[in-house]
């Protein structure tokens, strides 16, 4: 059926061309040989092939097109013919005996315009005369193409001011109300559109609209460029002129296009000082009108003007523009019940767009808005909406990138507010944009206070609100987003121990709550910036010993053994021993010695019954000797029975060569160069000879096993240790 139409109209047209061309022939030969009263009659003929309601307004376009590039030559002959001494305004009155209404309208326009050029009347009685003589074409595209013929012909003739064509004192208005007038026919013509034909095509209809909306949108761009349209003028006549003619068509298609182009066309500064008028449209125009994009992109060319120069700022303040677009977006949004909610949030957020450009400093409107989008989300629990969890996203990432704060963020009540209403995946994004906020800008997060603040508002990162969304997540996404919140218990710093204390415990409050899944990310970032503050703490009680200071070194080592014991829920044994060799060293260097021990003891407990590969208890003896080697702060007693231990688990490790190598490092915990009470020779030769006795059963063993006499590489290396202590003196009595 469509096909059908389709090569129907395919046919009218190019019978409508033919029909053009012919007659177009015949009058350019007319032409050629001057004679006006054929011209008139072929001319008159080709024209009313426009008179044909078969096109569709894209296919009528072309045919209008080449009847357009002949009237243009026909306008040069009258032109010529003029210069030749032909009265016009007998020219004007011949044209007005065609036949039909239509042809004689378009040569009156054609003649119209020669006859404003030659001066002989004053263009604005020329003007009204066509617009009135205009009003006897009612069909919608014809009388649409006529008339953005007549703004085509008449454009460059406007009596306006400077203009050639100027009149008496009231030449800009003259040139204003016929620009009006044409196009609130043009308006009128356009919206009868919409309601001819059967409803089963409505949505052809207003596909066929779309295509002519730029005819009827060309008369504002007209007068915005007429120079004599001042801002009294345009306050008090132009803007309340074409605002009426929007909010009274009642058309959702022609209110939408034409307070676009309102806001496009005129300046900047002409918004701002009507920004009252403008705004007190939007809430009269018809429910289904996309207004969040009409109002989105006035307030985006405000907030450029806004930024364009300093020198624009004190209009803003001076005419409220803030408050005024505030209430409008209230009312806009309250006579739309069934506005959806992100395009209540796409308004919110063009106005915090606005306001982070106009009012930098006002923290307070920053905060209104969120709260007025609080209060528009309210009851709606958690949204699904792409769309509007999107606007929210660029709502809130809005004041980090104008501020580059964090801290500017947390003064605003209503921020997290407006985060709960995000689904759980995009609350995890955006915390994550607050993250990399702080990474980028280097904010440091100094109080305990604000600490607490933060991790409410990321408590999407520290802890499973949905159980089951963890299970779906993504682990590279995962380990990102947890190497995240590493780096930022980094961040936080402060130079004041006692503060730096309250923001230790908060921390651990909060990661403590972060699952089995976290801890091995968050436990770990959190120890060494607690073992940092422990070292500041060492400093400080040399430097004022005697005084009472509010933590201790004690307190922030009790905090880590009760931290990195949650380690074994996890279950992470291996982490866990070296956060406690870790600790051990720190207590070490602070002369803890019971707090030292206890930290070795519970290494040992793990390596005894969590840790079980045979490679894990490789790296985690050695780990163990390489810490104890270092220990000084341990008595004889509490030093021989971690060493005992520590030669013990060595002898026990699974494979003969991994026995071998452990128990000649321990050789080391019996020989310290820095301390002359630490060096045994004889338990040193002790330790080698032991492990020689192992290299001879590994040797042996391979030798039954596979018929070789093995590698020689753990005597080398048993070899080189002997070589070592003897330089040192410690097997020199004993070889």
């Amino acid at each position: 059926m469509m096909a059908g139409v389709a090569e129907d109209e395919e046919k009218w047209l190019s019978a409508g061309i033919t029909g053009l061309q012919q007659n177009a022939f015949y009058m350019h030969r007319a032409l050629d040989s001057n004679n006006l009263k054929d011209a008139l009659k072929y001319s008159a003929q080709m024209l009313s092939e426009l008179r044909t309601s078969r096109l569709s307004p894209h296919k009528y376009y072309e045919l209008y097109m080449r009847a357009f590039d002949e009237l243009r030559k026909l306008e040069m002959f009258f032109k010529e013919e003029t210069n030749r001494g032909c009265s016009i305004v007998e020219l004007y009155e011949l044209v007005q005996h065609a036949g039909n209404i239509l042809p004689r309208l378009y040569l009156l326009c054609t003649v119209g315009s020669v006859y404003i050029r030659s001066k002989e009347a004053p263009a604005k009685d020329v003007l009204k005369d066509l617009i009135e003589m205009c009003r006897g074409i009612q069909h919608p595209v014809r009388g649409l193409f006529l008339r953005s013929y007549l703004s085509q012909v008449s454009r460059d003739k406007l009596p306006d001011i400077g203009s050639e064509y100027e009149g008496d004192a009231d030449t800009a208005m003259d040139a204003v109300e016929f620009v009006l007038q044409n196009f609130t026919e043009m308006n009128k013509l356009w919206v009868r559109m919409q309601h001819q034909g059967p409803a089963r095509d409505k949505e052809k209809r207003e596909k066929e609209r779309s295509e002519l909306r730029d005819l009827v949108g060309k008369n504002l761009h007209v007068l915005g460029q007429i120079e004599g349209v001042d801002l009294d003028m345009y306050r008090e006549t132009v803007l309340p002129r074409v605002l009426e003619q929007v909010v009274n068509c009642k058309d959702e298609i022609a209110q939408y296009y034409l307070m676009d182009c309102v806001i496009q066309v005129f300046p900047d500064e002409y918004h701002l000082q009507t920004l009252e008028t403008l705004l007190g449209a939007c809430p009269q125009l018809q429910p289904s009108v996309d207004i969040k994009t009409v109002l989105a992109g006035l307030m985006e060319r405000l907030s450029n003007y806004a930024a364009s120069s300093a020198e624009v700022l004190p209009t803003f303040f001076q005419v409220e523009a803030f408050a005024k677009l505030n209430i409008a977006i209230g009312k806009v949004i309250e006579a739309q019940d069934d506005m959806p909610i992100y395009g209540a949030v796409t308004l919110y957020a063009s106005l915090l767009t606005f306001t982070l450009h106009v009012h930098p400093d006002r923290l307070d409107y920053v905060d209104q808005i969120l709260g007025a989008c609080v209060k528009k989300l309210s009851g709606k629990g958690k949204l699904n909406d792409s769309k509007a969890t999107k606007q929210i996203v660029a709502l809130l990432s809005a004041p980090l990138e104008k501020y580059k704060d964090i801290d500017t963020a947390l003064k605003l009540s209503n921020y997290p507010h407006v985060m709960e209403y995000l689904d759980n995946g995009t609350n995890k994004e955006m915390s994550n944009v607050i993250i990399q906020s702080i990474m980028k800008n280097r904010t440091c997060i100094s109080t305990a206070e604000k600490v607490e603040a933060l991790f409410e508002l990321i408590k999407g990162l520290i802890k499973d609100i949905d159980e089951n969304l963890q299970d779906e997540l993504d682990e590279e996404d995962f380990k990102e987003e947890q190497n995240s919140v590493a780096r930022l218990i980094q961040m936080l710093y402060t130079d004041d121990t006692e503060e730096m204390m309250k923001i230790i415990h908060t921390v651990r409050k909060h990661i403590l709550t972060g699952g089995p899944k976290r801890l091995p990310f968050t436990v770990p970032p959190f120890a060494f910036s607690a073992l940092k503050l422990v070292r500041r703490l060492q400093s400080q009680n040399e430097n004022v010993s005697g005084e009472e200071v509010a933590a201790t070194p004690k307190d922030i080592f009790q905090i880590l053994m009760q931290t990195i014991e949650a380690l074994s829920s996890v279950p992470a044994p291996e982490l866990a021993l070296r956060l406690y060799l870790q600790c051990a060293e720190a207590a070490n260097d602070c002369d803890l010695e019971p707090v030292a021990y206890e930290f070795f003891t519970q290494a040992y407990i793990l390596y005894e019954e969590e840790i079980s590969d045979s490679k894990a208890q490789v790296t985690s003896i050695h780990l163990i000797i390489g810490t104890l080697q270092r220990m000084h702060a341990f008595g004889v007693e509490n030093r021989d029975t971690l060493t005992h231990k520590a030669t013990g688990y060595s002898s026990k490790l699974l494979k003969k060569p991994d026995q071998c190598r452990a128990v000649y490092a321990c050789s080391h915990l019996f020989w310290l160069d820095e301390h002359n009470d630490m060096k045994d020779g004889e338990r040193v030769m002790l330790c080698l000879k032991r492990a020689l006795r192992i290299a001879n059963a590994a040797q042996q063993m391979a030798n039954a096993t596979r018929g070789s006499s093995g590698s020689v590489v753990l005597f080398i290396e048993i070899l080189n240790k002997y070589l070592y202590f003897y330089e040192k003196g410690g097997v020199a009595d004993y070889r």
